[in-house]
């Protein structure tokens, strides 16, 4: 795909959303239509004015993205549209764990993130850790049948098409420079954590007899450190970006260098960056042959907690992670005064329990080390030949390759190693080495047919469309490092033999290969009647490799209309500038079955690569023999997950274009979910294969407004907004729920809670009160009295709104996000409000004390004494609303007029302030209640920054 956008003499595009307003309009028809007129980017070379456009898109300029302090462009793009719903789950330097959903939960058990497409080239989301938010000229974001269905067996989950920038035909060269430097700070949580006195205090008269007590004068001296200061740090953003522009009669040229680099707000993580792009079109002298090639080249480096990984590793030593333990370690205890683990190690030995805060700082000063770093290659070229005046031949092939490298250790100088290494060896330690490659081939031809007679016109296109994919991983891990020799990743260190044990310091060495592929014909019709009515349709033909051959194939299609009303005779002198009316339904298909894990190319995951296969390993079995055995069961009817989507929407401008909006309606079905089948085990030992069953619905409204207060040449100011709804049922499902927390069930919403209702505290005794199944009150409740909440973690609601203003060069651009209707249970609060922690070494919150007692029997509060201490973990006395409001980001700045720069060799210079999500107003007591999660552990909250910049053109 080669599409070029055409820039507006405001510097604008037109969209319905936060964005820029365009430049005062005359008030002629020549003049509306121009304006209106914009372009929307639908992928595969296609592209659509907005109002002949029959899909339900919303394209977000290059406006929203600029000189924001962001490594990844989603985490600038959350509240800009409508339908869209984005949560970033980490905000470590460089984290790819970002929540997308397109109109709502795609899937129960496969992949949800949309498709991502690059220049006309596919790829996941982890590629945009490495591509430069400087470099993109506008997205659009794909969400009904008429925009999706084209892409096919990738497009169920929705498309979000990036558009790279290029140069201009006859522009001359152009140079600019622009550079932002910030600090970043953590949030505030509301756990109302004791202090070090009342901790002790607390301890006295719970924990201790008589004679353990801290004396009156150690309570009153107690200790009190805000570990937070500990772990946490102020963080450093500085992003530096060189840009080069070259038109020529028949060829254009877009250059740019980028360095971006971030110190993340806990300590040992961090990123950096380096980027290179180059994007070249060109042209023949008579335009009939039209070529063009984008490079871009990314190279990152970065630093994360190893519970970034794994939730397993998380839960398996919770108080060994800063973010647990900032706010659970106790606040008696003074900071570790030891710099290296071994100095902690000679004086403790493993007497570590009531230090284990200690232990923490060892792991973020050194002890344990986890860096990664990333090459990453995209390339494409593509040409377009014009064989006669109505036919055109087309062709795009590219490569998208990355490669990740990552070295994790547990110093052997590091307290960790030493406490574990086994029984008299003298060296501890673990390093892993992994790496793994990625890469995708994608080639597109196409034969366009357009011809225009009169007030009609047609376009009819044939594509075919190939993918080859290659994953490679690799896996070193050595036990037992000599610190004396020891250098992470240099392969230097390595203990060759154990005296006692020969096996210990045996490396283990694992490898996979993966080779995917996926090929897809299809065809498209246009038609236009006079600009007033038109109508799209598609049919395609999928294949993919991961489906037996019986069900390899399969066929998607969609057909939408619209009717612009203000075209009819009847709207002549209305208020309506434009007045569209469009629908649409078709299918698309899901073959990224599977969740993937770190955000794996799901086209090459490993875990759905033998979906109908049968897998066989080796195994001690009986009197030691060797012994063949089936460790997964293939089922060569696993299919398709297929989708139906039908969507209704309206789009106006109207009072000379002072008003524009639209609102879109959407019935969303989703069959064959991909499931677990229960099967006999009498044969094959295995109770569940994987297959298909179930169907879900979402269906929802969305719309968004903008509203031009001002609009004239030296003074402009817009208010905007936009919002949507989802609705989620499961239609049907085979089987039922077990007894758990959080369900999926037949004509409920997915993913629900499903919890005992907590009906707090016996006025009389002090113990916890809950609802039994029949509505009557207990002190015992069990998995019985478990009850549907209705409730889940994903929101329901989402959106911003937010105002854009400019007078006299000082402009103004402010955005706030949303969302609403997302509920999650609050881990770390249960543990802050469980008086065991007292005798644990775990800190309390100082709710605590407004607990129950006979002088206190008006509290929601159970006595810190009852005997049914524990027996609200399974209840909803701690599950809570996500709900939030989040000043996103605010920019202020002055663009100096081009006169005053008339006697510089500059043509253009922009400072600005700029802030990152600075506010938030929200009932949730953590971090940041914006991860998409069902139970709050381990957040790395989403860091307030400030940053300072400026632009500069020559």
């Amino acid at each position: 795909m080669n599409v070029k956008l055409r820039v507006l003499s405001a510097g604008a595009l037109f969209f319905l959303g936060q964005v820029a307003f365009a430049q005062t309009a005359k008030k002629d028809t020549t003049s509306k239509v121009k304006q209106i007129e914009e372009v929307v980017v639908l992928g595969y070379g296609k592209t659509a004015t907005k109002a002949k456009s029959t899909a339900a898109s919303t394209t977000i300029s290059e406006k929203v993205l600029e000189d924001r302090p962001n490594a990844s462009f989603l985490n600038s793009l959350q509240g800009a549209a409508p339908g869209i719903t984005i949560n970033s789950s980490s905000g470590s330097p460089g984290s790819g764990r970002i929540d997308v959903r397109v109109r709502g939960i795609g899937s129960l058990n496969s992949a949800m993130d949309p498709l991502y497409v690059i220049d006309g080239m596919s790829t996941n989301g982890t590629q945009f850790r490495n591509l430069n938010p400087e470099d993109i000229a506008s997205i659009s974001v794909l969400r009904d049948a008429a925009a999706t269905s084209i892409y096919g067996n990738r497009a169920a989950n929705g498309v979000v098409v990036i558009t790279t920038k290029s140069g201009s035909f006859n522009s001359g060269m152009k140079l600019s420079f622009g550079s932002t430097i910030g600090f970043s700070t953590y949030p505030n949580h509301k756990y109302n954590l004791v202090s070090g006195s009342q901790y002790r205090a607390l301890q006295n008269e719970f924990v201790f007899g008589p004679d353990e007590q801290y004396s009156q004068d150690e309570v009153i001296n107690a200790p009190n450190t805000d570990w937070r200061k500990q772990y946490f740090r102020t963080g450093m953003t500085q992003q530096h970006n060189l840009g080069l522009t070259f038109g020529g009669k028949n060829v254009s040229v877009y250059s740019s260098l980028g360095y971006y680099d971030m110190t993340g707000i806990v300590k040992s993580t961090d990123f950096s960056r380096f980027t290179f792009r180059n994007n070249i079109n060109g042209k023949s002298n008579d335009g009939r042959f039209t070529y063009g090639s984008q490079l871009a080249v990314g190279y990152s480096k970065r630093s994360q907690l190893d519970q970034e990984n794994s939730v397993s590793a998380l839960l398996a030593n919770p108080l060994q992670n800063p973010l647990f333990s900032s706010i659970l370690a106790r606040p008696d205890l003074e900071p570790s005064p030891y710099n290296r683990g071994s100095d902690f190690y000679r004086d403790y030995q493993n007497k570590y329990s009531d230090r284990i805060p200690w232990v923490t700082q060892d792991i973020i000063n050194g002890g344990v080390q986890n860096k990664y770093t990333e090459t990453s290659v995209m390339a494409n070229v593509n040409f377009a030949y014009k064989l006669t005046d109505y036919l055109t031949v087309g062709h795009k092939s590219g490569i998208d390759f990355k490669e990740s490298d990552r070295a994790f250790a547990r110093a052997p100088y590091g307290y960790l190693a030493l406490i574990a290494k086994a029984g008299n060896d003298p060296y501890g330690g673990i390093e892993q080495l992994n790496n793994t490659k990625d890469f995708n081939i994608n080639s597109i031809t196409n034969l366009t047919f357009n011809k225009s007679w009169g007030e009609h016109t047609l376009e009819v296109g044939a594509y075919l469309d190939y993918i080859k994919a290659h994953y490679r991983a690799k896996q070193y891990q050595q036990n037992g490092l000599n610190p004396l020799t020891w250098s992470l990743g240099s392969g230097t260190g390595y203990v060759p033999y154990s005296t006692t044990t020969p096996t210990l310091y045996v490396p283990n060495v694992q490898a996979s290969a993966v080779n995917a592929g996926a090929l897809a014909y299809f065809a498209t019709a246009e038609y236009d009647y006079a600009g007033k009515y038109g109508f799209t349709g598609m049919v395609r033909r999928d294949g993919a490799y991961r489906f037996s051959k019986e069900n390899r194939w399969n066929t998607f299609w969609a057909v939408s209309g619209r009717w612009n009303i203000d075209k009819e005779a009847f709207m002549e002198g209305s208020v309506f500038d434009m007045l569209k009316l469009r629908s649409s339904y078709g299918t698309q298909g899901n073959q990224n079955l599977g969740i993937t894990v770190n955000n794996i190319n799901p086209l090459v995951n490993a875990a759905t690569t033998t979906l109908f296969r049968n897998v066989y390993t080796t195994n001690t079995a009986y009197l030691n023999q060797q012994g063949l055995g089936l460790s997964v069961l293939g089922n060569p009817d696993v299919r398709w997950e297929t989708q139906k989507m039908f969507n209704v929407g309206l789009d106006f401008v109207l009072f000379n274009r002072k008003l524009e909006g639209n609102v879109d309606y959407y019935i969303k079905t989703t069959d064959n979910l991909f499931n677990k089948l229960n099967i006999s085990a009498a044969s094959t030992g295995t109770f569940t294969i994987d297959g298909n069953n179930g169907k879900m619905r979402n269906n929802g409204i969305e719309g968004n407004l903008r509203y031009n207060i001002f609009n004239r040449s030296d003074f402009k100011l817009s208010i905007f907004a936009n919002g949507s709804f989802n609705k989620n049922r499961i239609l049907e499902l085979p089987y039922g729920y077990s007894p758990t927390d959080n369900v999926n069930a037949t004509g409920s919403l997915a993913f629900q809670w499903n919890l005992v209702r907590y009906a707090g505290v016996n006025k009389d005794t002090g113990e916890m009160q809950f609802l039994d199944k029949n509505g009557a009150i207990t002190e015992n409740p069990n998995d019985s009295d478990r009850v549907l909440t209705g409730k889940s973690y994903y929101p329901k609601y989402q959106g911003g709104f937010g105002l854009n203003g400019s007078f006299k060069g000082v402009f103004a651009d402010v955005l706030f996000s949303w969302q609403a209707g997302g509920w999650q249970y609050d881990n770390l609060y249960t543990w802050l409000m469980d008086p065991n922690g007292l005798g644990t070494g775990n800190n309390v919150s100082a709710d605590l004390l407004n607990s129950w007692t006979p002088d206190n029997r008006n509290t929601d509060i159970p006595s810190i004494t009852a005997n049914n201490t524990g027996s609200d973990g399974s209840s909803d006395r701690y599950l809570y609303k996500t709900d939030f409001i989040r000043l996103k980001t605010i920019s202020l700045g002055y663009s100096f007029p081009k006169a005053s720069l008339a006697n510089l060799p500059i043509t253009g210079l922009k400072l600005f302030v700029q802030g990152e999500n600075l506010v938030t107003w929200s009932s949730w007591k953590g971090l940041d209640p914006e991860p998409v999660t069902d139970y709050s552990l381990s957040v790395y909250p989403n860091p307030k920054t400030f940053s300072v910049g400026f632009n500069v053109e020559f």
